[in-house]
C-alpha cells in the first residue's frame, strides 16, 4: 500500500502498527495524489489518502491503469472521492469509521471555548507584558442554548459534553434523529435547522459534506441566526459559504467564528505557507477578523 501525503505524526502511528506481522507492505510520500503523481502507486494493490487528496475521475482511470484496486482514506469523510466512477471501475473504498470522536468533540468544546472567552488573545497580551482586560469579556455557557447540527458520534459527544459538563440547553437537528442516544446525552431535537438556528446563542456543525449539506450555512440560514451568534466548525469547510460568512462577519451578525476547516483549505492546510503568500482573499480576509479563530484541521490529532 501507497500512503499519500504522508506527515511525520502519520509515519510513526504507521510503523508503531506495523511491526512486520500485518502482512502489508508501507511505501511512503509527502506528495499529493494528482494524475501527475498516481505513477507513484505502481506495483501496489491499494493507495491511502487523507482529506485533501482529490480521488475524481482522472485519478482513478489512471490509479487503475496501475493495478490499485483499493482506495483507503484514513479519515471518515469520502467526499473526496467520485463514489460513482470508482464503482464503475471496480474499486473498493474504505474509510475510517470515525476517529477518535471525542479527540473531535473535545477540540469543538474548546474552540467554543477560545472565541468565548478569548484565550488566544489573553495568551499574545501576556506574552508581551500586557495584562489589561479591556476587551476580554466572556459569557458563560451554562444556561446558554447550544445548537448541534449533525448527531453522530462527534455531535452526540459534543452535545454531552456541553449539556452534562456545561449546563447548556442543547439542542440538534439531523434528518435522522437518534431519540434514544439524545435523550441520554441531555440533547433535545427540533424539527428543522431554521428553528434550531433561531433559538441557538452557538452553533456547532458535525455533518458530513455532500450535495445535501454543501453550504448548509448560506446567506439565508446566516439571516435565521441570532445576532450574536457564535459558529464553530470542526466539520469540513465547505459546509459554510465563505462570501457570506465574511459578509455576516463584516455586518457584525456574527459574535464570532471558530473554524478548524476551510472550504479550499487544500491548497494551504497540512503544509508550512509562512514564507509564501496566500492568494485566496477570502481566506487572508476571514483571517483579519478580530472576531474569527481558525485552526489548520487539527481537531482530530491526538494519540487516541
Amino acid at each position: 500500500m501507497v500512503i499519500i501525503c504522508i506527515k511525520q505524526y502519520d509515519r510513526d502511528s504507521f510503523d508503531k502498527v506495523n511491526s512486520g506481522t500485518c502482512g502489508i507492505e508501507f511505501s511512503y510520500f509527502e506528495v499529493k495524489l494528482e494524475p501527475t503523481t498516481a505513477v507513484l502507486a505502481t506495483g501496489h494493490e491499494a493507495v491511502c489518502i487523507f482529506v485533501n487528496e482529490q480521488c475524481d475521475s482522472e485519478v482513478l482511470a489512471r490509479l487503475k491503469s496501475l493495478g490499485v484496486n483499493y482506495i483507503v482514506l484514513r479519515c471518515a469523510g469520502f467526499n473526496n472521492v467520485n463514489l460513482s466512477t470508482a464503482s464503475k471501475l471496480g474499486f473498493k473504498v474504505v474509510h475510517v469509521p470515525a476517529y477518535s470522536p471525542e479527540s473531535v468533540a473535545e477540540f469543538a468544546v474548546g474552540m467554543i471555548m477560545t472565541v468565548v472567552r478569548k484565550y488566544h488573545k489573553a495568551y499574545l497580551r501576556v506574552r508581551e507584558g500586557n495584562f489589561l482586560l479591556d476587551g476580554l469579556l466572556g459569557f458563560n455557557l451554562n444556561g446558554k442554548t447550544v445548537g448541534i447540527v449533525g448527531t453522530g458520534k462527534i455531535g452526540f459527544l459534543t452535545g454531552k459534553i456541553l449539556s452534562k459538563g456545561f449546563g447548556c440547553n442543547v439542542i440538534a437537528y439531523d434528518p435522522y434523529p437518534n431519540t434514544d442516544a439524545a435523550a441520554e446525552y441531555g440533547i433535545s431535537y427540533v424539527e428543522t435547522l431554521e428553528e434550531l438556528l433561531g433559538q441557538a446563542d452557538i452553533v456547532s456543525l458535525h455533518c458530513p459534506l455532500n450535495d445535501e449539506t454543501k453550504y448548509i450555512i448560506n446567506e439565508k440560514t446566516l439571516g435565521q441566526t441570532k445576532k450574536g451568534v457564535i459558529l464553530v466548525n470542526t466539520s469540513r469547510g465547505a459546509l459554510i459559504d465563505t462570501g457570506a460568512l465574511i459578509k455576516a462577519l463584516k455586518s457584525g451578525h456574527l459574535g464570532a467564528v471558530g473554524l478548524d476547516v476551510y472550504e479550499k483549505e487544500s491548497s494551504y492546510f497540512f503544509t508550512n505557507s509562512s514564507s509564501k503568500i496566500i492568494y485566496d482573499d477570502n481566506f487572508v480576509r476571514l483571517l483579519s477578523f478580530y472576531n474569527v479563530f481558525v485552526s489548520g484541521h487539527q481537531a482530530f490529532l491526538t494519540d487516541a
